[in-house]
């Protein structure tokens, strides 16, 4: 799953600043986790075919798990789900037979719980493959792999390059909850107490933009689409972090439950014929995506 829960400063405080945006939505999936409490779910670590496919098409729906993360997965002005993951998951699941998705918006560290509960039936949020990730869920093969970057404050007066350089400076590094950057810096030395971790990049933002962090770390996407018109800011140059001495190449991709296995071999089937045709790279080019961007990395090569 996610990397483990740890206690880390935020805004000067023990424990997290929720938004009302953010409480709301804990509430709202952790009710939904404690009401699929008494549903069918399979043993931890054990795999099975699964029906949930056939289920879905009798439904008509899918229900997606997103984290409000620009560009892979959010809700637009119109209320509905875009992204590059959500993007995908409508020409997928159409092909599979189920015509509608229905967002369901979690904080980025609810998504596992909530996929494990049946609070949705997808992650649907770019989510990194990892292997602590892997031993929680099943993937799909990645349909990209990213870089990442930093908030730092405009003209860059700390010189931050990489996550060494938050490490040896001492500086101060924010990043999101259950990001896969918390493990990149606390592996380049990064201590614990200088990690200030926030509900999203946007709160990141802010703790850079008003001295409260020196960085804030996430995927090069990710800080670019937030600093855009903010002259207090900008994004450093995108960077393969290093970890025990081996590039942590970043690739995500959509999640499932352990059980479903039938579920993720058909969207894996389909998401290859859209990679060979093109047609993956037309879908995520207008979130910014280039045929760098593109993999051919496996889950399995991941986890």
């Amino acid at each position: 799953m996610a990397p483990p829960e740890r206690e880390f400063p935020t805004n000067g405080r023990r424990g997290t600043g929720l938004s009302r945006r953010s409480l709301l939505t804990g509430l709202a999936v952790f009710g939904g986790l404690a009401a699929a409490g008494c549903g069918r779910v399979p043993a931890e670590g054990k795999e099975e075919g699964g029906d949930l496919l056939e289920r879905l098409r009798d439904r008509g729906t899918v229900k997606l798990g997103i984290a409000s993360e620009r560009p892979y997965g959010y809700i637009n002005d119109e209320g509905e789900p875009t992204g590059t993951a959500p993007e995908i998951a409508k020409v997928i699941f159409g092909r599979l037979g189920v015509d509608n998705v229905e967002p369901v918006p979690v904080d980025f560290s609810a998504l596992i719980p909530g996929l494990k509960a049946q609070v949705f039936d997808v992650v649907s949020a770019g989510m990194y493959i990892m292997p602590e990730r892997c031993a929680q869920v099943l993937f799909a093969d990645p349909e990209y792999q990213m870089p990442d970057s930093f908030i730092v404050p405009a003209g860059n007066p700390n010189g931050i390059t990489r996550y060494e350089d938050i490490a040896e400076q001492g500086l101060t590094l924010a990043t999101g909850q259950a990001y896969a950057e918390i493990d990149y810096a606390l592996a380049a030395g990064v201590p614990e107490s200088r990690l200030m971790i926030l509900p999203d990049q946007v709160a990141g933002l802010d703790a850079v933009s008003q001295g409260r962090a020196d960085a804030f770390a996430g995927t090069n996407l990710t800080v670019t689409g937030t600093v855009e018109g903010n002259s207090r800011v900008e994004a450093t140059e995108a960077f393969v972090p290093i970890v025990n001495g081996e590039p942590a190449y970043g690739a995500g991709g959509f999640a499932f439950r352990l059980s479903e296995g039938n579920l993720r071999d058909a969207f894996n089937e389909k998401l290859h014929e859209m990679k060979g045709s093109g047609e993956l790279l037309e879908i995520m080019a207008p979130f910014g995506f280039t045929e760098a961007e593109m993999t051919e990395l496996t889950a399995e090569e991941l986890c």
